[in-house]
């Protein structure tokens, strides 16, 4: 059964108010992949009732007593996506699109949802208890560089005016809240619940150790203590050995408490076993759905976290880079879930997360030590102490395949070529190649520039070669016709005209397909926009050239994309 999206709903189930409203900038779709639905399940499966208020109209404050008075609390996000990204290109033109709404309808909800939902629930209900979170929240919880404003704006936790702000994957932190409000704690009065944001008078001394990252004045007017600022809450993004933050703001400090500790894999599964209905609610049947769901809904998610750490990705700031997965056996339990659903049609889509091939944290001294504060696992070079190892994957695509009424499964998820191409074994390269290709193979060797790819976190674009090398080459060995589909992208930080230049001679040589270019998007809380905005390198204080004006931009883009020849669905097999 769906979670109740109105009040009718709601009664039918016998309550007379829910404990939580949830409010989202998405549209309903009770699936995994979606955030909302995963914190309502989890939070219903510890006896909370929970109800959605979805897409509500932001105008009218009266939208949001829908359900009247919920017994301890708002919840909101603005959906899977910062909504600001939604609405906007990087060009700055708006969006003629949605997939989070019902029929990809635009204007569903308003730019900045997250503040503009808890002013309006302010409005309607007072001194009401407010948590925030999701991908909006979290990459906006220190003072953050915007790209639309073009400046530096307030924690979203100030100008939202919400009691509390959770951060990464907030399952645990959710639920901790809940308790004490059930428990009749004041709002107020929670302040050092791990993976969450506060804001506390100016006498406030945390438990523990704590760095002080600067005040609020500063950071919007000195660039240096800007990319300074960011160095820290980065290499505080680990449970375990992350700081409390603290940021100045007037008479009150910002407080971001040490990041939750992942979910273990008893505990992942957990999460993805919840009572999902695996689709949009029937409720947007008669708008066409939401088209958000058809490239996941036979999809399995399988892990979290990602230790590749691309400088222009914010996954390390919100997921964080200790990676962590799901049992063998509840993934495969997923599968069979899905061969039951009556549009399965044999082919699961995807078995992936936000990088497909890892399976566990790079490294043993992760788990008793943390991630590396300033050095990346991948690259410019593979660490020393980095495990590279498939099998577990391989044997988990092979229980997958073996369930019965899955025809073929395939990997859509990104995955890290130079991973693959460090790993001794080929097993997993030639078992990718042989059953989980559709065709083409998407993969992102960003540029081909030494300098700009070591700015992004990306490998020497040799390892990229050699992977379609070898590629092609097994793929001719089974008689396949297949192609390596790479997305390339301009005006990064870094790349100069010469670079861009090098990059277009590039895809001239190699007859690459101009619709996988895309220009830079600085969005929030990613070490690429902190240069974009600062020029700085905030880990190595490095003055770093970036293309910022829009004609230069252009520029970049033109020559990458010189024109719109007849739509190319593959690379070309060049031999080298």
């Amino acid at each position: 059964m769906f979670l109740p999206i109105n009040r009718k709903e709601m009664e039918e189930r016998g309550w007379d108010s829910p404990d939580f409203v949830f409010v989202s900038g998405d549209a309903y779709v009770d699936h995994s992949s979606f955030a909302v639905a995963i914190i309502s399940r989890y939070l219903e499966k510890h006896g909370f009732k929970i109800a959605i208020l979805a897409q509500p109209d932001w105008k009218n404050a009266d939208s949001f007593k829908e359900f009247g008075q919920p017994r301890l609390g708002f919840l909101i996000a603005s959906g899977n996506m910062d909504s600001m990204v939604a609405h906007y290109t990087v060009a700055k033109k708006k969006r003629n699109y949605d997939y989070y709404s019902p029929g990809g309808k635009i204007g569903k909800r308003p730019d900045r949802a997250t503040i503009v939902y808890s002013n309006k629930i302010r409005e309607a209900f007072g001194d009401i208890p407010i948590i925030i979170g999701g991908v909006e929240a979290s990459l906006r919880r220190f003072a953050h560089y915007d790209y639309w404003d073009n400046k530096v704006r307030n924690s979203i936790l100030i100008d939202s005016g919400a009691d509390i702000l959770i951060y990464g994957m907030g399952e645990k932190a959710a639920l901790e809240i809940a308790k004490l409000l059930d428990r009749g704690v004041p709002v107020k009065k929670i302040k050092n619940i791990r993976g969450t944001c506060v804001l506390c008078q100016r006498d406030y001394i945390p438990k523990g150790s704590y760095d002080f990252i600067g005040e609020i004045e500063e950071l919007k007017t000195s660039k240096e203590l800007y990319a300074q600022a960011f160095a820290t809450q980065y290499i505080n993004c680990d449970s375990i050995s992350g700081k409390t933050l603290l940021e100045g703001n007037g008479n009150r400090l910002l407080v971001q408490n040490p990041p939750m500790p992942p979910l273990e894999r008893k505990e992942l599964d957990l999460v993805y076993e919840l009572d999902y209905m695996r689709d949009y609610h029937p409720i947007y049947k008669k708008e066409g759905g939401v088209p958000a769901i058809q490239e996941v809904k036979f999809s399995i998610t399988h892990n979290r976290g990602c230790f590749g750490a691309c400088s222009f990705c914010a996954i390390a700031f919100h997921q964080g880079r200790a990676v962590r997965s799901r049992s063998i056996e509840s993934c495969v339990k997923e599968a069979k879930l899905l061969t039951e659903l009556p549009d399965f049609k044999g082919y699961i889509h995807d078995v992936g997360g936000p990088t497909a091939n890892f399976r566990h944290p790079a490294c043993d001294k992760q788990l008793t030590d943390g991630v590396c504060a300033n050095k990346r696992c991948l690259s410019p070079t593979p660490c020393k102490n980095l495990k590279i190892d498939h099998s577990e994957y391989i044997e988990l695509l092979k229980r997958i395949e073996n369930v019965p009424k899955v025809k073929k499964v395939f990997i859509r998820s990104g995955i890290r070529f130079d991973y693959v191409m460090y790993d001794k074994d080929d097993g997993f390269m030639k078992k990718l190649v042989k059953d989980h290709v559709s065709g083409q193979l998407r993969v992102a060797p960003e540029h081909n520039s030494k300098n700009v790819l070591e700015i992004m976190g990306k490998p020497d674009i040799s390892i990229y070669n050699g992977f379609c090398n070898k590629f092609y080459k097994l793929s001719r060995e089974i008689g396949k016709e297949q192609y390596v589909l790479p997305y390339l992208m301009s005006s990064h930080p870094g790349s100069t005209m010469e670079d861009a230049h090098n990059l277009s001679d590039y895809i001239k040589e190699h007859n690459l397909p101009s619709e996988q270019v895309q220009d830079f998007y600085p969005t929030p809380s990613t070490k690429s926009t902190c240069i974009y905005y600062t020029g700085i390198d905030p880990f190595t204080k490095k003055k770093i050239y970036t293309a910022t004006n829009y004609k230069e931009k252009q520029e970049q883009r033109k020559l990458l994309q010189p024109s719109k020849p007849p739509k190319k669905t593959f690379v070309s097999k060049k031999k080298k």
